[in-house]
């Protein structure tokens, strides 16, 4: 692609844009301020939903963790591979199904890449083994044709950040190759807002632009598919002590007036949260909107409103006020990840899970609980409570927990593929035995 042409596919991708989505962002554009309490409308309320209990289960796609089959990209021909994935989509979902699993919270957007017919994202490569290669068919809409058809809800999940897995050679050359491509990557479309932190390549959260982006994406899907509603994940600001993310120079374009960094990191992750919950409303009231953070907000060691305990905290570790989204309403509901047993004393599982419910009830968003279902059956030092009779007490304390809170609407399996795993099956029975139809 020459210059000339690269810069006319920018011009010509914006005119493409569905009326949808660019109202969308007129809508958005003006939130370059700390957001106000939206209004009523933007909150559907406790009352419109069904009185039976959220019981879910991510489906991750990133890195083939759960769907589709590793096994399917080296299949013979295209025509194997599509009736591989699907019919290993198909099993999954009539498994969930018997075991009482009412909605799935289907990854769509595992990095830089889409899993539904796109004209911002290229076609994930989880899909093919090549970024940008249509797959055959539409994996969202056959993944909401056959939960639907089966009872099931499903929600879109996104990454809103991560644009890739690692930083390898042959991952930046994948990246470059889809300059070609319509629509190519974002990794060389708008190569200014792209960071990296964790070892990953990220977008910066602090760019308006980038938040715009992601907006147009969600809205894309909002305006296209009937999905029941869409959710990210925990990943906002995402780095590590060796792989962080450097945004001093976005800091010194667009921090003026904040007193500190963390402060104008925390209000960019806001302002997101903010401009996709009022573009989702604005698209379609029946589309619920959620996240899933880490399960401590903030610990009380470091603010009297915070929990009792001592882990590392979404406010802190991911600028990411989670207990504000809330208050807000920004949110129709929350799932923290409680990935810990209630012997855990530095995260206890039940303290946490009533701080969330005490936040939760003088509000419109509902609560649902992430439980730590990779770590049934699994020998741990610090947590051995998950191998006693093969998690099943420490299992059943947790959904027994969650199902008598008041404030407590559900719980939500993480993930889809331990379920089929050996070290969990006698917790399976007992979730068939408790759930299942």
């Amino acid at each position: 692609m020459t210059p000339s042409s690269y810069r006319f596919f920018r011009l010509s991708t914006l005119k493409k844009a569905s009326a949808l989505i660019v109202a969308a962002l007129l809508l958005v554009s003006c939130d370059s301020k700390q957001p106000t309490t939206p209004p009523s409308t933007v909150n559907p309320g406790k009352s419109q939903q069904s009185n039976q209990p959220m019981r879910g289960v991510w489906l991750t796609t990133v890195s083939r963790l759960d769907w589709p089959p590793i096994s399917s990209i080296n299949a013979g021909s295209a025509t194997q591979r599509i009736d591989q994935q699907q019919a290993a989509l198909r099993a999954k979902l009539d498994r969930l199904k018997n075991l009482g699993i009412n909605t799935v919270f289907f990854q769509v957007k595992p990095d830089g890449t889409a899993l539904w017919k796109s004209d911002i994202l290229p076609w994930s490569d989880v899909m093919t083994g090549n970024i940008g290669e249509y797959p055959g068919y539409d994996p969202l809409q056959f993944m909401l044709d056959e939960a639907h058809k089966r009872g099931m809800k499903v929600h879109a999940w996104f990454n809103p950040y991560r644009v890739s897995t690692n930083t390898k050679p042959s991952t930046v050359a994948a990246l470059n190759s889809t300059l070609s491509m319509t629509p190519p990557s974002v990794f060389v479309l708008h190569r200014d807002w792209i960071r990296t932190a964790s070892d990953r390549f990220v977008l910066d959260p602090g760019i308006p632009d980038a938040r715009d982006w992601i907006t147009s994406i969600v809205a894309e899907v909002v305006s296209r598919y009937p999905i029941d509603g869409v959710q990210f994940d925990d990943y906002f600001y995402t780095e590590t002590a060796n792989s962080s993310l450097n945004d001093s120079a976005t800091f010194r374009r667009y921090g003026q007036g904040y007193a500190s960094k963390a402060d104008w990191r925390r209000s960019n992750t806001q302002q997101l949260i903010a401009q996709v919950s009022r573009t989702i409303k604005q698209l379609n009231p029946n589309v619920e909107f959620g996240v899933s953070p880490a399960g401590v907000w903030r610990n009380r060691s470091h603010d009297p409103a915070g929990s009792d305990t001592r882990g590392a905290a979404a406010y802190d570790e991911s600028y990411a006020d989670t207990r504000q989204w809330v208050q807000q309403g920004l949110l129709d509901y929350i799932a923290p990840q409680i990935y810990w047993p209630f012997a855990r004393d530095a995260a206890r599982y039940d303290v946490l899970a009533k701080w969330w419910a005490d936040v939760v009830k003088p509000t419109n968003t509902r609560l649902y609980i992430g439980i730590a279902l990779y770590k049934v059956g699994e020998p741990s030092k610090n947590e051995p409570d998950w191998t006693i009779e093969g998690g099943v007490p420490e299992l059943k304390k947790q959904i027994d927990l969650n199902e008598s809170a008041s404030n407590i609407n559900g719980t939500i399996l993480f993930r889809e593929g331990y379920l089929e795993q050996p070290q969990t099956q006698q917790a399976v029975d007992y979730l068939k035995d408790r759930w299942g139809n």
